[in-house]
């Protein structure tokens, strides 16, 4: 089996099952007990919130955690609107954002808010001077993923956080689920204010993840309750999940300078062999692109009927974001980069880990080759 749909979701490392196993049945106390049990858990809890924030080179206060990428979006997104209200109702984000910012910002609009899609260029990337054109007084957000989840496109983010410097009235907030552990992102180096990341991404589980956010800043809760997380996220918290995030990010970090050469190596297979595959479109740039992720099409050929030939040789991939994936309609993100309608009908996401192998993505160019020309075959096309 080759597996090459880690945007959707990647493999959890075994040591990051074994310590939610261990945390789950062993310290499974409520940290909010003042109980042993209790202390014991809240202890653990402190541990992973100051892991992941040494290895983020941010405060531990400034580590809040969620049950994922989606949260962490919707926190970041509507909490900032909810308490910056009276400042400013006006919003700014791209077009190619995912559902959890783009539905969010959807229904602020419906509350009366304005908000500014910021178009991107055929290599789906923002540019700088369009941010800048579409501040105003009124302005209280910036909203940019760090990686663009279907095509791999990586956005200037620091740029944009030097830009937005002159503007101290907007707030920063880099969606870097796709990012995190494969790219470099120095959160205060970068002028970030909050960022959202998830678990299950970088080898941890689903429904952990946690949003930063920078010393001082205040968000309104979304979630009213036990006013966990320093009344930011009320709930009880997922100890055995928080632990084996701070877990699995490290061991990430800790494979990445290997890992990312690796995956480059397989990026340059996959890109060298679909080259030579006669029709083939490749839309991840060549530049300023993460290496993990390849988008390609091949025109005539629905995406649907692609990747199930390639399911039939045990080979796993997606035509767009897992989240959009069943919706059956095109990648946003390739119209928007000005693809055509028959090209995003037919794309498919190839996304890597750092535990896939070359000798993988020589099969999986075979494999494209041969199931490509066998739909052509079978649909008649030319």
């Amino acid at each position: 089996m080759i597996y090459f749909d880690n945007s959707a979701t990647t493999k959890p490392y075994q040591e990051v099952l074994d310590s939610f196993l261990k945390v789950s049945s062993t310290y499974f106390g409520n940290p909010s007990s003042l109980n042993g049990l209790g202390g014991q858990a809240e202890k653990l809890l402190t541990q992973a919130r100051g892991q992941i924030a040494d290895l983020l080179h941010v405060k531990a206060t400034e580590v809040f955690f969620t049950s994922g990428g989606t949260e962490s979006n919707n926190l970041a997104v509507k909490g900032t609107a909810l308490m910056y209200k009276q400042k400013g109702r006006h919003l700014i984000t791209s077009s190619i954002e995912h559902p959890s910012v783009s539905k969010a910002m959807e229904q602020l609009e419906d509350n009366g808010f304005e908000v500014t899609y910021l178009p991107v260029d055929n290599e789906g990337r923002v540019q700088l001077e369009d941010v800048e054109k579409a501040i105003r007084n009124d302005t209280i957000l910036v909203s940019i993923m760090h990686v663009n989840n279907e095509v791999g496109t990586i956005q200037p983010i620091k740029e944009i956080g030097n830009l937005l410097k002159k503007y101290p009235h907007v707030l920063f907030h880099v969606d870097a689920v796709q990012g995190m552990g494969k790219l470099h992102l120095n959160l205060h180096e970068f002028g970030v204010d909050l960022c959202s990341f998830s678990a299950h991404k970088f080898h941890g589980l689903k429904g952990t993840g946690a949003l930063f956010i920078r010393e001082g800043i205040m968000l309104a809760p979304l979630l009213s309750g036990g006013e966990q997380e320093s009344r930011i996220r009320s709930g009880t918290e997922n100890v055995a999940g928080a632990v084996a995030m701070a877990k699995a990010l490290r061991i990430n970090f800790e494979q990445s300078e290997i890992g990312i050469r690796k995956m480059e190596k397989i990026h340059n297979i996959l890109k060298a062999g679909f080259d030579k595959i006669e029709g083939i479109q490749i839309h991840t740039p060549t530049k300023h692109a993460a290496f993990h992720i390849l988008n390609f099409s091949i025109p005539g050929i629905k995406s649907e009927a692609f990747i199930h030939s390639l399911e039939l040789e045990e080979i796993y991939v997606s035509t767009t974001s897992a989240c959009s994936s069943k919706k059956k309609s095109p990648s946003k993100t390739l119209l928007a980069m000005g693809v055509s309608r028959p090209s995003a009908d037919s794309a498919i996401r190839i996304s890597l880990s750092y535990e896939n192998t070359e000798e993988e993505a020589t099969t999986v160019v075979d494999a494209v080759n041969r199931v490509s020309e066998q739909l052509r075959k079978v649909m008649n096309l030319k």
